[in-house]
């Protein structure tokens, strides 16, 4: 989309909404003279010793900046715009809403009615861990830049030192730092709860507590700057020094793939449930479920439009994707399932949506509505292939299907990203200041510039690869850390009665 100059626009509209939003004072448009200073003050101060009034056409650009969403250089710069600051908030109230009750509700809908309120409680648990841990170190550790570093940020944020009201420009120029770190908040806060999908009801609540807390320190806090940050070794849009060409709108390596592989590989060094594959482990509820469902839904719209970090038209896109994507997945996951087994499941639905979600979340803010409904089909089959068919092969027990929808669509979503995205959904891919540096933009046969998927590709695969390796490594070792600590699963006396009784003395149902 071409951006449009202030002079395109007739002044007196521009003058107007200027005055409504209180970028011009009466003075500003007054025409009468100014008192001149006396000659004897005049003459111990240059013009170059005071700082130049704002002309009319600076504030009329501010005001163009904040509709076009660029960082403003004038009368606004340090000043959050209230329409942007307050979408982001919302956003931010949503994606909180996908854990506190969303997750927890779709989660303890699935196991067994002994188990419900360890769900509840290790999602609430979470929650307050990850919160002290990003307060202490970890929004530095991910947005702040004094290490110059491409695998972690700096010490400049420790306890949010600095952390207010103005814009933090390296990420967004129109909302408050503080709310920009409550927005990201809510992501680190999400990432690790869908871990214990594939461990549910049978790794002790102390031990699950301290894996969280190793796990974002060795795994979340490195791949989310890696990623993201503003000197991110896989930020391919917004660092031009980024060695990895890689883009992720709003979360696919950096929440569903490193959670997803994560909890395959916990779930197999903890081994099955006490009687898996002999006692009956259907879901105790699948209405919580569903409800649940609906609520992670609603929910991701605070996460994927929200990644725009703006009310504009790349989170207007990412909008339309997100729900293309997950209604054409949940309706594909279905149909293929009433074929295969003979009739559409509630769970079906439920999981078709949910990968949809997941598979598009990386790609939602970089492509259009056909790429939307190809993601959405892709999704609806291939996590169905592997929670349907190769779970059952292999026999690994990953309770909740977190590998088989997380992972596996995190990864797919990663992948699609490069084959789909592209410049019409997303100017922001031809930065113009990177190409022929490290950029993703190449010069085409007519002069302009175009989005170079070759390198796309490569830098998806390269983030891909990073992305299993850390998580799988890490994994491994900060679970035998845990074991020799703490332990990881309850006797299986406690596992039999249920998580419930053993880890919190109290029950879901009392009937």
């Amino acid at each position: 989309m071409t951006k449009r100059s202030y002079r395109d626009i007739p002044a007196k509209f521009l003058l107007l909404g200027a005055a409504m939003l209180g970028l011009l004072s009466p003075m500003a448009l007054a025409q009468e003279p100014q008192p001149t200073a006396p000659v004897a003050e005049a003459s111990t101060a240059t013009p170059a010793d005071q700082p130049a009034s704002p002309t009319v056409e600076d504030r009329v650009a501010d005001l163009e900046a904040y509709f076009n969403n660029v960082a403003p250089t004038h009368q606004l710069k340090d000043i959050a715009g209230p329409g942007h600051n307050a979408f982001i908030m919302v956003c931010a109230a949503l994606v909180l809403f996908m854990t506190l009750p969303g997750l927890a509700l779709f989660y303890g809908g699935l196991v067994r009615s002994k188990n419900v309120l360890s769900i509840c409680a290790q999602c609430a648990g979470i929650a307050g861990i990850v919160a002290i841990l990003w307060w202490a170190v970890g929004y530095s550790l991910v947005f702040g830049s004094n290490f110059n570093s491409p695998y972690l940020g700096g010490t400049e944020y420790f306890f949010l030192k600095g952390v207010g009201a103005a814009p933090n420009t390296t990420y967004a120029g129109w909302i408050s730092q503080s709310v920009f770190c409550m927005f990201q908040l809510m992501f680190a806060i999400i990432t690790p709860a869908l871990i214990i999908g594939a461990v549910a009801e049978r790794m002790k609540y102390s031990a699950i507590m301290l894996f969280v807390f190793l796990w974002m320190l060795v795994v979340y806090f490195p791949m989310a700057h890696m990623v993201w940050g503003g000197t991110g070794l896989m930020n391919g849009v917004w660092n031009g020094d980024a060695k990895v060409l890689a883009i992720d709108f709003a979360g696919g390596t950096v929440v569903h793939m490193t959670s997803g592989w994560s909890a395959l590989i916990l779930c197999i060094l903890l081994g099955k449930r006490t009687g898996f594959g002999k006692e009956k482990m259907s879901p105790h509820s699948m209405v919580l479920c569903f409800v649940g469902t609906g609520m992670l839904w609603v929910g991701w719209y605070g996460f994927n439009a929200g990644s725009a970090l703006a009310a504009d038209g790349v989170g207007a896109n990412a909008f339309m994707t997100t729900t293309l994507a997950a209604a054409t997945a949940g309706f594909f996951w279905a149909m293929i399932e009433g074929f295969h087994r003979g009739k559409p499941s509630v769970l079906g639905f439920c999981s078709g949506i949910v990968g949809g979600l997941v598979v598009v979340t990386p790609a939602c803010g970089f492509i259009d509505a056909s790429g939307a409904m190809i993601i959405g089909v892709c999704a609806g089959v291939v996590p169905y292939i592997f929670v349907a068919v190769v779970k059952s092969k292999l026999g690994y027990d990953d309770a909740l299907d977190t590998f088989g929808v997380h992972a596996v669509g995190g990864t797919l979503g990663a992948l699609m990203t490069g084959f789909l995205a592209t410049s019409d959904a997303n100017a922001n891919l031809l930065l113009a200041d990177y190409a022929g540096k490290n950029g993703l933009a190449k010069a085409a046969a007519d002069g302009k510039l175009a989005l170079d998927k070759g390198a796309l590709m490569s830098g998806q695969l390269t983030a891909i690869g990073i992305t299993l390796v850390l998580s799988i490594a890490a994994t491994v070792v900060i679970a035998f850390v845990v074991k020799s600590i703490v332990g990881l699963r309850p006797s299986t006396e406690a596992e039999r009665e249920g998580l419930d009784i053993s880890d919190h003395g109290e029950q879901g149902y009392e009937h």
